[in-house]
């Protein structure tokens, strides 16, 4: 046996110091192997607002801070005669921990440089509900199945984002196919999200 593992039998927290150290070194380098910066996140290509309008089901969701919808929630976007996008949402939201009601929202949507990629100015019915003006980017989406939207809500110095928010929404209630739920995942992966994101039920709370 070598000077080396003679010195960590003898002294086991010094072995489990090299083994923290060793575990910290290897998840930095799997950090810097994936780009956290929100600058750099690809959106949907060739973003068409006309097919991505319609009714979507929310299934899963990365929560901001703040008092937003929680479960049951049905999005709906349209796109008026002059081009401008407008959404509603409805959903169930539990206040003082033991009332829950459903909750109607609205937002409009200024268009950027790149056509996936809004700023949302939302507001709920009820003054209770969170208001702001925050990114709505479109990461990924068939039209016509799934579509995945991701908001920054405060970028760090480092340009990483400490305070976002994500929907996973579906054109129905019967989940997404195994390639669409994979194309999610990956992209999930590229937003440094990657689990955690929670399963919003539809339990028919607000029909």
């Amino acid at each position: 046996m070598g000077q080396r593992s003679k010195m960590l039998c003898r002294n086991p927290s010094l072995a489990w110091l090299m083994l923290v150290g060793f575990l910290a070194l290897l998840d930095s380098r799997c950090q810097a192997q994936r780009d956290c910066q929100v600058s750099n996140f690809i959106v949907q290509e060739n973003f068409d607002k006309y097919r991505y309008a319609g009714t979507w089901y929310a299934i899963a969701k990365k929560d901001p801070e703040g008092l937003f919808l929680q479960d049951n929630v049905v999005a709906t976007f349209f796109v008026d005669e002059n081009d401008k996008m407008t959404a509603t949402a409805r959903g169930r939201v539990e206040l003082f921990r033991s009332w829950n009601i459903c909750a109607d929202m609205i937002g409009t949507f200024t268009e950027t440089e790149d056509p996936a990629k809004f700023k949302m100015k939302y507001w709920g019915v009820a003054s209770y509900l969170q208001k702001g003006n925050d990114d709505h980017w479109v990461m990924a989406t068939d039209y016509d199945t799934y579509a995945l939207h991701y908001s920054c809500r405060n970028i760090t110095e480092d340009g990483t984002c400490d305070d976002s928010y994500s929907f996973l929404f579906s054109r129905t209630l019967d989940g997404l196919a195994p390639e669409a739920q994979k194309i999610v995942r990956q992209k999930q992966v590229e937003l440094c999200l990657d689990k955690q994101y929670r399963r919003i039920v539809h339990d028919g709370f607000c029909e």
